[in-house]
């Protein structure tokens, strides 16, 4: 039986209205129920290769990352004066791509029997593919003498992905002298990235002629005029009250940054 004009134009109506709905109930339950995957969602979805790791995610997934490596066998130890002591501990990150911030540590100080005198905790960032110094100071042992110390990571790091922005930033000259009061230490760093840079955190290292380990420190520059500008030369400057007795022999200088998360 043929369907008239007016009750095929009624059925078209009535398909698209009822067309209309099913694609409004789907916008709305997608609205209300639908979570766009993301990297902070802790689920394994779009295209992360772990949970909330690695593809377009900045934070590293485990199997992407080496650990950091601690030197020294743990800590070293440098006396000021009686019951004052710096410590310190080098830390090595092999990762050329990634950073983590505010990783915290433990540092503690034993005595010649081994028995626990005292500690300090801190953070401390880890730059891409650069080492970085993790440094205490004036530590008070009151009468107590340490002989020992240890380095540890109380938390893992969290890694992402982060650039090295120091390559254009080196030490180009280092003055050391020393007296019956004390000793000091000035280093000139030069910026020679087309950037400036803010907030260097700048240590050093001072070895005697066998590489021993026998001084460091640890100062801040707020900034650096990118290359070719007024600013874009730095000094920084250390002291210490003690005499090394001509012992130092070469120094190394350690730049750091807080990493950046690349986005």
């Amino acid at each position: 039986m043929a369907i008239s004009w007016s009750s095929k134009r009624k059925l078209i109506y009535g398909l698209i209205c009822l067309g209309i709905l099913i694609l409004t109930i789907i916008i709305l339950f997608f609205s209300f129920f639908y979570n766009k995957p993301s990297c902070f969602d802790g689920v394994m979805n779009g295209r992360e290769l772990g949970t909330d790791c690695g593809g377009i995610c900045s934070r590293m997934c485990q199997d992407a990352f080496f650990p950091p490596r601690i030197q020294w066998g743990g800590a070293k130890i440098e006396k000021l004066s009686e019951g004052l002591y710096n410590l310190s501990s080098y830390i090595v990150n092999p990762n050329p791509n990634g950073g983590a911030l505010a990783v915290p540590y433990s540092m503690s100080l034993y005595d010649s029997g081994g028995l626990f005198i005292t500690k300090r905790t801190g953070k401390i960032d880890l730059y891409p593919h650069r080492n970085t110094l993790a440094f205490e100071s004036a530590v008070d042992v009151g009468k107590r003498i340490p002989v020992k110390a240890s380095f540890e990571f109380t938390s893992p790091p969290f890694w992402f992905k982060a650039n090295d922005n120091l390559l254009g930033l080196s030490a180009i000259d280092k003055k050391y002298s020393e007296d019956e009061n004390g000793s000091n230490l000035q280093v000139v760093l030069k910026n020679k990235n087309l950037y400036g840079l803010s907030n260097v955190i700048v240590s050093v290292i001072l070895l005697d002629t066998d590489g021993n380990v026998i001084g460091f420190s640890q100062t801040k520059i707020d900034s650096f005029g990118r290359a070719n500008t007024a600013s874009d030369q730095q000094i920084a400057y250390f002291t210490w009250p003690l005499n090394r007795k001509g012992q130092v022999a070469s120094i190394e200088v350690v730049p750091s940054l807080t990493p950046v998360e690349i986005k």
